[in-house]
């Protein structure tokens, strides 16, 4: 299944957010979404996920998802977004419990993501007994519940320290290394976007409209090893000198808001 955002836009009001955002994220592919603050990352991941209606233009599912898919996007949020009453398995299964799925299919997928996110050993603990890395790694394995086809994250790892970001970041490589799942990762977080994703859509600053799109020749295993790092760090250096301006200048309107 592809995601199509064709010639998108928006406005709140009187204020551009977005104008004529069209990009493809093929069945399998990550797509990093990077651009100076206030350039309508979110906005542009709440569109392609529905939440939001665009002024103009819109998104498209083509193709058949997954047959096994109860959910073809599906959402990872910067704060977790967990139920601080339902414990791990609880949070996990609560996506699953509208569906016709029996309680033995059910708690089979639930055993999937939880195996698949290292957190079989903590099912009855509760998100306010968990550390911030393993709320994401609930958060994450929620979404793998449904099977999506395309993983919609919205800056998954800023409020983490640099460790455990570091390691989620492994997750995510392992998570996506058999290409069933493809994703939109919006982060501010250069690194990550050069590590994860196959191609780097760079917005503008507001009205957000792709500056240029830049494509990551490695596989995301090659990616690991000592001697990418090299070509990793020459990535983020090109995609910083098409922000960096924008940055300063988006840092001072917020500054002197």
């Amino acid at each position: 299944m592809d995601l199509i955002a064709s010639h998108i836009s928006h406005r709140f009001g009187d204020l551009a957010v977005l104008d004529d955002v069209s990009f493809t994220v093929s069945a399998g592919e990550v797509v990093a979404i990077v651009g100076p603050s206030g350039c309508g990352k979110s906005t542009l991941l709440s569109i392609l996920g529905g939440l939001l209606q665009p002024t103009s233009g819109a998104p498209e599912l083509r193709g058949d998802p997954p047959a096994d898919s109860f959910n073809p996007l599906t959402f990872v949020f910067q704060d977790f977004a967990l139920l601080p009453w339902a414990s791990v398995e609880e949070n996990v299964e609560f996506p699953l419990l509208h569906t016709a799925l029996s309680p033995t299919r059910r708690r089979a997928l639930v055993d999937d993501a939880l195996r698949r996110t290292g957190l079989t050993e903590f099912r009855t603990t509760y998100p306010k007994q968990l550390s911030g890395g393993m709320r994401q790694r609930v958060g994450i394995s929620r979404a793998l519940a449904v099977k999506p086809a395309i993983l919609l994250m919205d800056e998954p790892l800023s409020a983490l320290d640099s460790q455990t970001r570091e390691l989620l970041m492994e997750d995510f490589v392992r998570l996506l290394a058999d290409g069933s799942m493809g994703a939109v990762y919006v982060t501010h977080n250069l690194e990550e976007a050069s590590r994860l994703a196959d191609r780097i859509v760079v917005l503008s600053r507001r009205p957000g409209r792709i500056r240029e799109v830049v494509s990551v020749p490695m596989t995301r295993a090659e990616r690991g090893e000592t001697a990418a790092r090299e070509k990793l760090l020459a990535i983020q250096s090109q995609i910083w000198s098409l922000i960096r301006n924008e940055a300063i200048d988006a840092e001072r309107e917020v500054q002197h808001a």
